[in-house]
Protein backbone atom coordinates (compact mmCIF):
# COMPACT_ATOMS: atom_id res chain seq x y z
CA UNK A 1 0.00 0.00 0.00
CA UNK A 2 1.10 3.33 -0.86
CA UNK A 3 1.87 5.95 1.55
CA UNK A 4 -0.69 7.99 2.66
CA UNK A 5 0.19 11.95 3.20
CA UNK A 6 -0.34 13.72 6.68
CA UNK A 7 -3.45 15.32 7.12
CA UNK A 8 -1.76 19.12 7.46
CA UNK A 9 -1.01 18.94 3.66
CA UNK A 10 -4.36 18.55 2.90
CA UNK A 11 -4.94 22.28 1.74
CA UNK A 12 -1.50 22.50 0.34
CA UNK A 13 -2.51 19.33 -1.52
CA UNK A 14 -5.85 21.06 -2.55
CA UNK A 15 -4.77 24.22 -3.38
CA UNK A 16 -2.67 22.55 -5.85
CA UNK A 17 -4.88 20.71 -7.73
CA UNK A 18 -7.24 23.89 -7.87
CA UNK A 19 -4.16 25.69 -9.28
CA UNK A 20 -3.35 23.28 -11.78
CA UNK A 21 -3.09 24.63 -15.19
CA UNK A 22 -2.53 28.18 -16.60
CA UNK A 23 -6.03 29.02 -15.44
CA UNK A 24 -5.98 31.79 -12.40
CA UNK A 25 -8.55 30.10 -9.39
CA UNK A 26 -10.98 33.26 -9.80
CA UNK A 27 -11.56 32.19 -13.04
CA UNK A 28 -12.41 28.61 -12.96
CA UNK A 29 -16.24 27.54 -13.44
CA UNK A 30 -18.28 25.25 -10.94
CA UNK A 31 -17.69 22.10 -13.56
CA UNK A 32 -13.95 22.55 -13.29
CA UNK A 33 -13.71 23.47 -9.67
CA UNK A 34 -15.82 20.44 -9.29
CA UNK A 35 -13.47 17.96 -10.79
CA UNK A 36 -10.35 19.26 -9.37
CA UNK A 37 -11.90 18.69 -5.98
CA UNK A 38 -12.68 15.00 -7.11
CA UNK A 39 -9.44 14.66 -7.91
CA UNK A 40 -8.32 15.70 -4.31
CA UNK A 41 -11.11 13.56 -3.03
CA UNK A 42 -9.34 10.58 -4.71
CA UNK A 43 -5.91 11.10 -2.82
CA UNK A 44 -5.60 9.73 0.69
CA UNK A 45 -4.37 10.94 3.71
CA UNK A 46 -2.96 9.74 7.18
CA UNK A 47 -6.29 9.08 8.85
CA UNK A 48 -7.77 7.12 11.53
CA UNK A 49 -9.03 3.85 11.23
CA UNK A 50 -12.73 4.78 11.00
CA UNK A 51 -15.27 4.36 8.20
CA UNK A 52 -16.41 8.23 8.83
CA UNK A 53 -12.76 9.29 9.35
CA UNK A 54 -12.25 11.27 5.80
CA UNK A 55 -15.60 12.44 4.54
CA UNK A 56 -16.59 14.73 1.45
CA UNK A 57 -19.46 17.31 1.65
CA UNK A 58 -21.50 18.79 -1.30
CA UNK A 59 -23.56 20.97 -0.20
CA UNK A 60 -25.43 23.93 -1.51
CA UNK A 61 -28.18 26.39 -0.34
CA UNK A 62 -28.76 30.33 0.23
CA UNK A 63 -27.22 31.39 3.32
CA UNK A 64 -25.68 34.93 5.03
CA UNK A 65 -23.10 33.61 7.20
CA UNK A 66 -20.55 36.38 6.91
CA UNK A 67 -22.65 39.35 4.91
CA UNK A 68 -25.55 39.68 2.80
CA UNK A 69 -27.12 36.38 1.17
CA UNK A 70 -25.09 34.48 -1.06
CA UNK A 71 -25.32 31.40 -3.08
CA UNK A 72 -23.01 29.03 -1.76
CA UNK A 73 -21.63 26.13 -3.82
CA UNK A 74 -19.81 23.88 -0.79
CA UNK A 75 -17.37 21.16 -1.64
CA UNK A 76 -15.63 20.02 1.95
CA UNK A 77 -13.16 17.08 2.59
CA UNK A 78 -13.69 16.36 6.64
CA UNK A 79 -10.72 14.68 8.31
CA UNK A 80 -11.70 12.65 12.07
CA UNK A 81 -8.90 13.83 14.38
CA UNK A 82 -8.19 11.54 17.44
CA UNK A 83 -6.39 11.79 21.01
CA UNK A 84 -3.89 9.80 22.07
CA UNK A 85 -5.87 7.43 23.65
CA UNK A 86 -7.65 7.72 19.77
CA UNK A 87 -11.07 8.54 20.89
CA UNK A 88 -12.56 10.92 18.83
CA UNK A 89 -11.13 14.70 19.71
CA UNK A 90 -12.40 17.12 16.59
CA UNK A 91 -13.13 17.08 13.07
CA UNK A 92 -11.04 19.07 10.24
CA UNK A 93 -12.99 20.70 7.52
CA UNK A 94 -11.10 21.79 4.19
CA UNK A 95 -13.66 23.64 2.23
CA UNK A 96 -14.09 25.13 -1.19
CA UNK A 97 -16.53 27.63 -1.22
CA UNK A 98 -18.12 28.65 -4.75
CA UNK A 99 -19.94 31.94 -3.94
CA UNK A 100 -23.09 33.28 -6.10
CA UNK A 101 -25.04 36.25 -6.32
CA UNK A 102 -28.52 35.02 -4.76
CA UNK A 103 -30.68 35.38 -8.34
CA UNK A 104 -33.78 33.92 -8.10
CA UNK A 105 -32.95 30.60 -10.30
CA UNK A 106 -30.58 29.83 -7.88
CA UNK A 107 -32.33 30.59 -4.91
CA UNK A 108 -34.99 28.18 -5.89
CA UNK A 109 -32.64 25.26 -5.60
CA UNK A 110 -33.38 25.14 -2.14
CA UNK A 111 -30.64 23.27 0.17
CA UNK A 112 -28.97 19.79 -0.79
CA UNK A 113 -26.24 17.76 0.87
CA UNK A 114 -24.83 14.58 -0.13
CA UNK A 115 -21.89 12.67 1.58
CA UNK A 116 -19.22 9.98 0.93
CA UNK A 117 -16.83 8.75 3.26
CA UNK A 118 -14.11 6.47 2.11
CA UNK A 119 -13.52 3.07 3.97
CA UNK A 120 -17.26 2.05 3.35
CA UNK A 121 -18.98 0.20 0.64
CA UNK A 122 -19.27 3.53 -1.79
CA UNK A 123 -17.02 3.87 -4.66
CA UNK A 124 -16.09 7.99 -4.74
CA UNK A 125 -16.24 7.65 -8.83
CA UNK A 126 -20.06 6.29 -8.02
CA UNK A 127 -20.55 8.83 -5.61
CA UNK A 128 -19.47 11.99 -7.85
CA UNK A 129 -20.80 10.31 -11.17
CA UNK A 130 -24.50 10.60 -9.40
CA UNK A 131 -23.91 13.68 -8.48
CA UNK A 132 -23.04 15.02 -11.84
CA UNK A 133 -26.00 14.16 -13.07
CA UNK A 134 -28.55 15.88 -10.64
CA UNK A 135 -30.76 18.65 -12.25
CA UNK A 136 -29.31 21.65 -9.92
CA UNK A 137 -26.32 21.49 -12.51
CA UNK A 138 -27.55 23.07 -15.45
CA UNK A 139 -28.44 25.82 -13.61
CA UNK A 140 -25.27 26.51 -11.52
CA UNK A 141 -23.10 26.48 -14.71
CA UNK A 142 -25.39 29.14 -16.20
CA UNK A 143 -23.51 31.83 -13.51
CA UNK A 144 -20.20 32.35 -12.43
CA UNK A 145 -19.00 32.60 -9.05
CA UNK A 146 -18.55 35.65 -7.79
CA UNK A 147 -15.79 34.18 -5.32
CA UNK A 148 -13.97 30.82 -5.32
CA UNK A 149 -12.45 30.61 -1.28
CA UNK A 150 -10.28 27.59 0.08
CA UNK A 151 -10.63 27.75 4.28
CA UNK A 152 -9.44 25.44 6.91
CA UNK A 153 -11.75 25.23 10.45
CA UNK A 154 -11.80 22.86 13.71
CA UNK A 155 -15.00 21.61 14.07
Amino acid sequence: MSRRLPIDQAQERLQHELSRGQQPLAELDSNEVWLRFIRFGSQRFDTADTPDADGLLFQYGTHAFEGPPAFTLDLARQFETNDASGEHDHYIQLHCELRYEPVPQLRALGHFESWFFHDTDDELNRWADGLGRQEFWPIVRNFHPQEIRVYQEQV
